[in-house]
């Protein structure tokens, strides 16, 4: 059974968890944002800069859990130019491999398009490797594809990858911050 639930602050246990997520992405081949070989120093460097952001109130960030841990994560970066207040923007969509095929990503998702509408925003965007498995996720969640940046980012190995870049307009939710709040 998964269970979804925005994280407040990155204690100890989710540290260690979110370092495990994005290693085994990393060490399976995912292109996001880190070359082999992946460590954990790398791995806890990162999360602790995002949990600083967290702490800022400039991201949101929603983990999928089973009995064994942390599965999955997504992050929704809030702190955008003072002239997108309206927009948030979806990153580090992560998905252990051995949680994978489980809808996991979807649930992932739909909470993170839930939690940018009760921020106020109205607009998401996120690149993903073009036909990957999360290429056809988000075209299956309604996203848009904009259209395909090739060598935009390095697959872990050194090669070039193409980028697809996808972006979502999000229903107005009673009660949220207006976009000129924000």
């Amino acid at each position: 059974m998964i269970r979804i639930r925005k994280l407040d602050k990155i204690e100890a246990r989710e540290l260690e968890g979110l370092c495990d997520v994005l290693m085994d992405c990393v060490d399976g081949g995912a292109s996001v944002s880190f070359m082999w070989p992946m460590t954990r120093e790398r791995a806890e460097a990162f999360w602790r800069n995002v949990a600083g952001a967290v702490q800022r109130d400039e991201r949101v960030i929603v983990v999928a859990e089973d009995d064994a841990g942390i599965v999955g994560t997504v992050t929704v970066i809030l702190n955008l130019p003072e002239n997108q207040p309206h927009r948030g923007e979806v990153a580090k969509m992560l998905v252990r491999r051995r949680a994978r095929r489980r809808g996991v990503g979807a649930k992932l998702l739909e909470a993170a398009e839930a939690w940018a509408r009760k921020r106020g925003k109205s607009l998401l965007t996120l690149d993903t490797v073009s036909g990957s498995d999360a290429d056809r996720l988000y075209t299956r969640m309604g996203w848009k594809r904009v259209g395909e940046v090739p060598n935009f980012a390095l697959w872990p190995d050194g090669r070039f990858c193409a980028a697809t870049i996808f972006y979502k307009e999000l229903p107005r939710e009673a009660g949220a911050k207006s976009d000129r709040a924000l």
